[in-house]
């Protein structure tokens, strides 16, 4: 029987359409072209988009950027956050020019007016603003007080930015604490979870490249969500923020959170005697945009493949050059290898 994982009761907070509120979990990405290339930025979230990108993120580095903000407004239906580094104007530029939130720390814009102005253009607008804080952006006393940026540290800085906030009678707030080292992420948004009941963003930062990235991410995220922690998360990778996507879509299946085809394969040992790693990859391949929350699975042999697998709605487990093919752990038919993906994909396209 499938775990269900409860998660934690948190206010909710609206971006654009969507609704924060642990219900559902959403996945983000961000937007890696240049900020003075608003063909290719329009190009890069409507690839998001179609990825199953939910929430899509581009940096604001300057004035020339708000451009981007009605130019890909025009061309998506999710969500678009806007990416602030202490520039209140910006802020309120990118308020004005149709953004759905913010992303700007309240403690680095200076001036208390300027943070009161931002608190009443976002409240006007019933814009929330996301509070992000990385080890890279801890503030001077806090560092020095822990010596380190640890988990203690993070927590302490974002509840800073947030109390900013709630003195201005500002509640409509999204908080990530992120860090590179996976354990440090992990504790630093349990204490937080302990702290408040603000949606949020889950991420392992500077993950790195698309192998480790992916590794350190489903260990961070995982984990967390499991803990039924996270209103939304990002995959973050050196490289195409599409793969992104589909491995933040993958964590989510695999904890049962996430809609889709989860595929359950065993690593072959001696008694195999089909192209089991090639058919394994087939079927991953064929089923990867059907959103039927299903398990296919993908079994070496008989001797125990089915029995391993009898939770998955339908399944193949390799013979003798041939393929048992199972529903439910119950046998359907024996059949020749060549016929055996046309026979399972007969049978998902029936559940």
């Amino acid at each position: 029987m499938k775990m269900v994982i409860e998660m934690r009761e948190c206010r909710p907070v609206k971006v654009g359409k969507l609704t924060l509120d642990g219900k559902k979990i959403y996945v983000q990405s961000m937007l890696s072209v240049p900020s003075t290339d608003i063909g290719a930025s329009v190009a890069q979230a409507v690839e998001l988009e179609k990825a199953g990108c939910e929430i899509v993120r581009a940096a604001i580095p300057d004035m020339e950027a708000v451009k981007l903000i009605p130019a890909i407004k025009e061309k998506i239906d999710i969500p678009l956050v806007a990416d602030i580094h202490f520039d209140y104007k910006l802020a309120l530029a990118s308020a004005q020019a149709g953004v759905d939130a913010i992303r700007i720390n309240p403690g680095n814009i200076g001036d208390p007016e300027r943070v009161k102005a931002v608190v009443k253009e976002c409240t006007n607008r019933g814009l929330p603003i996301r509070i992000g804080v990385n080890g890279g952006s801890l503030e001077k006393d806090i560092l020095a007080k822990y010596g380190s940026p640890c988990a203690e540290a993070l927590v302490q800085s974002a509840m800073g930015h947030v109390r900013i906030l709630e003195n201005c009678d500002f509640e409509n707030i999204v908080i990530s604490i992120k860090s590179s080292d996976v354990p440090t992420m992990i504790k630093a948004y349990r204490l937080l979870a302990q702290e408040c009941d603000y949606p949020l963003h889950l991420g392992v930062t500077e993950a790195g490249t698309e192998r480790m990235g992916v590794i350190k991410s489903a260990v961070g995220i995982g984990s967390l969500l499991v803990d039924g922690i996270g209103e939304t998360i990002r995959v973050s990778l050196t490289d195409d923020p599409v793969k992104e996507i589909y491995a933040a879509k993958d964590i989510l299946k695999s904890i049962g959170k996430g809609s889709g085809v989860r595929i359950v394969s065993c690593p072959t040992c001696g008694r195999t005697r089909i192209d089991l790693i090639g058919l394994a990859k087939k079927v991953e391949d064929m089923t990867k945009n059907i959103e039927k929350d299903i398990t296919v699975a993908v079994m070496g042999c008989v001797v125990n493949g089915i029995g391993e697998a009898g939770e998955a709605d339908v399944g193949i487990a390799g013979g003798n050059n041939c393929v048992v093919l199972f529903k439910n752990g119950r046998k359907l038919a024996k059949l020749p290898e060549d016929k055996a993906l046309d026979a399972l994909m007969d049978e998902i396209n029936k559940l």
